[in-house]
């Protein structure tokens, strides 16, 4: 492991909502507190390889959803002096709208996908309400052209895509999740994207609302332990608190991003 090559990663804030407690957890909640929920993109890099992991959605989408648009993903990357024009490569967790609503900002990237993915995409799971929701019909029309194009890789489960940086089907929220671990300098970090949307998914094995298979989900928290180094190092995909834990790279980043692959505040107790 001392061999492996280690990177920085950064969560990039682009988009905001608002929200209750009962909105993040099948059966609701007894407490009608507010629970926000942020959207990110993530970026991974050394002085060999720049990843990106997801691409956000736009201003449209924003709109058309009820979201707070904060700015467009790549203006993000570009504050971080990554040009997407020359992204080569794109892990693409799953195919919801929220992760991979601008892909076309990215026009010579390769995107990691799961054959799970966009198979369940594509296919008869999406005549029914409760599993197309997520998607964007252009957006998964968009991503089958790029298939065409050869600008797809496609996995079945686990894989390195390069020494310290592997994917791994989880499943769950979509047939086709994947999370992402990375091996940094405090360690292996698991960018768990929505397989734990929020810290307390994973802590508590509760699940959000927006679900496919109640079983891979909550299976999933055992493999995001597994693939971490601790609970600390598994990182939410749309937890506010993600930017209140980690330290913004610059004083004029705050609020926007930060940088996960040095250590919390204060570490995470685990749950009892």
């Amino acid at each position: 492991m001392s061999h492996l090559p280690t990177y920085k990663i950064f969560a990039i804030r682009y988009a905001t909502r608002g929200g209750k407690r009962h909105n993040h957890f099948i059966g609701g909640d007894p407490h009608d507190a507010p629970m926000p929920m942020d959207y990110f993109v993530w970026l991974v890099q050394n002085d060999e390889r720049t990843i990106v992991v997801d691409t956000g959605f736009g201003p449209e989408v924003a709109e058309k959803r009820g979201r707070i648009h904060l700015l467009d993903p790549a203006e993000g990357l570009g504050m971080l002096g990554v040009d997407v024009k020359t992204v080569k490569d794109v892990i693409v967790t799953h195919m919801h709208y929220d992760h991979i609503g601008t892909f076309d900002s990215f026009p010579v990237a390769q995107f990691h996908l799961q054959d799970d993915e966009m198979a369940y995409a594509t296919g008869r799971h999406m005549r029914h309400r409760q599993f197309n929701h997520g998607y964007e019909v252009d957006e998964v029309v968009g991503m089958v052209r790029l298939v065409y194009k050869n600008r797809v890789s496609f996995y079945r489960g686990d894989a390195e895509l390069a020494p310290g940086i592997s994917i791994h089907r989880v499943g769950g929220h979509t047939h086709g999740l994947q999370c992402v671990r990375i091996h940094t300098q405090r360690g292996w970090i698991v960018l768990a994207s929505d397989c734990s949307h929020f810290y307390e998914h994973v802590e508590t094995n509760r699940v959000f609302p927006t679900m496919f298979n109640v079983g891979e989900a909550i299976e999933g928290y055992a493999t995001l332990r597994r693939l971490a180094d601790s609970i600390e190092h598994i990182i939410p995909g749309h937890d506010p608190e993600v930017l209140l834990r980690y330290s913004s790279p610059r004083k004029d980043l705050d609020g926007i991003v930060v940088r996960l692959d040095e250590p919390p505040h204060a570490p995470r107790p685990e749950p009892a």
